[in-house]
């Protein structure tokens, strides 16, 4: 079942990889807004170009006390090196049993449907997009317009 705008964000707890190995939790971002960027795999072109775009404008949304997490079925190693190679300013983090996609209702028949999630302050869904085709993606602005929406109405 997919998760709706308003309803509570599923938890949870995956390893991930930002200048180093970590754990991120969701339940630790309560307080603060959350952007789930779940994508395909690490090094495919449209994957690539979205987090790229992301990483790049990062800092528009940093100014709503925002993270931005990519979240893929890829290894800790596959992270590392995409990271790397990329130069990305967000975690990746892993979801290899593609349990949280399941729980965000992401799961197609040919995998994680590039989806991002905006989860505001109380833990709930605040603004999502779930791509019917994979080959497009929010753009930063939209996310910005989202997390602006999310403090107006605090």
């Amino acid at each position: 079942m997919a998760v709706t705008v308003g309803s509570n964000a599923p938890g949870f707890t995956l390893p991930g990889w930002y200048d180093g190995f970590d754990e991120f939790s969701l339940s630790e971002r309560r307080g603060n807004a959350t952007v789930l960027v779940f994508y395909p795999g690490d090094e495919r072109l449209v994957c690539t170009r979205q987090l790229c775009t992301y990483s790049d404008n990062i800092s528009d949304l940093h100014l709503f006390d925002a993270v931005v997490w990519g979240i893929s079925p890829q290894s800790i190693e596959s992270h590392r090196n995409f990271a790397g190679a990329r130069k990305l300013k967000m975690p990746l983090l892993t979801d290899v049993d593609r349990e949280v996609a399941q729980a965000y209702g992401i799961v197609g028949p040919l995998g994680i449907r590039r989806s991002v999630f905006v989860v505001d302050a109380d833990g709930r869904v605040a603004w999502r997009r779930v791509a019917a085709l994979g080959v497009t993606f929010p753009s930063t602005g939209e996310i910005r317009e989202a997390l602006q929406s999310i403090r107006a109405a605090a």
